[in-house]
């Protein structure tokens, strides 16, 4: 004799079966469910974008001056690199912005390192520094770490930020330190941006004689060469920024 619990299960499946049979029900086949998720839901693309932009955002922040906390980049030129940043890494290359004191270089670099985590990348690792700044860690003593582990840490940031180079005349130290890193990012591929009040070349005269001081003059012939042959050029012109109140 069955079980009590068992005959009732069995029973009941039964009449449903039976109900089912009567109103034609029986072999209706489900139909498709749309279980996709929308934009704000996890397995949605655009949701896993605007989480890796929060987070590349919260970095962005930590490596970026209160002064410019607000900045955002507006020269054409920056903005297709950082695109092509976010597209291709390895495509985008060294970008060099020259320019007088005041024209905006430094605002424009910070708002396109910006315009990278806004857009959410896979991956958002930055160090933005100046040049004095870098060259106290380069140099013997100027840091607990080593000046090793400093260069090697900026040979291998995915994304760097030199800004005001060329503000002081670098030792032989320093400038042997600076050409290896360059030519380490620019073998690797690394994006790199670099900002200098110093034009690459100085216009000269009729005579062949410079009009001011350039790049070479501060960081010498070979580290000057290197980058004028690896470095897209961005002249930055028009009236100083400070003088007009801005950041």
């Amino acid at each position: 004799m069955p079980e009590p619990s068992r005959a009732f299960g069995g029973d009941l499946t039964a009449r449903l079966q039976r109900v089912l049979e009567a109103r034609g029900l029986d072999h209706i086949e489900p139909g498709p469910i749309d279980d996709t998720p929308d934009e704000d839901e996890p397995g949605h693309p655009e949701y896993h974008r605007r989480r890796r932009a929060a987070w590349s955002l919260a970095r962005w922040e930590t490596a970026t001056p209160y002064r410019y906390q607000g900045a955002t980049c507006t020269h054409p030129e920056l903005q297709a690199w950082a695109d092509r940043v976010v597209a291709n890494p390895r495509s985008a290359g060294f970008v060099l912005l020259t320019g007088s004191f005041g024209t905006g270089k430094t605002h424009q670099s910070y708002g396109a390192l910006r315009r990278i985590a806004e857009a959410g990348p896979d991956r958002y690792e930055v160090i933005a520094i100046t040049a004095p700044d870098m060259y106290a860690l380069m140099r013997p003593g100027g840091s607990e770490r080593g000046t090793e582990y400093e260069v090697k840490r900026l040979k291998k940031i995915p994304l760097l930020l030199i800004d005001d180079l060329g503000t002081e005349k670098i030792s032989e130290f320093t400038e042997e330190a600076t050409y290896r890193l360059l030519n380490e990012r620019y073998n690797e591929s690394l994006p790199t941006l670099i900002t200098s009040n110093l034009p690459a070349l100085s216009a000269v005269d009729d005579r062949g004689v410079k009009q001011g001081p350039d790049l070479t003059d501060k960081l010498g012939e070979r580290i000057a060469d290197r980058l004028r042959e690896i470095t897209h050029i961005v002249p930055m012109e028009g009236p100083s920024r400070r003088r007009r109140g801005a950041a």
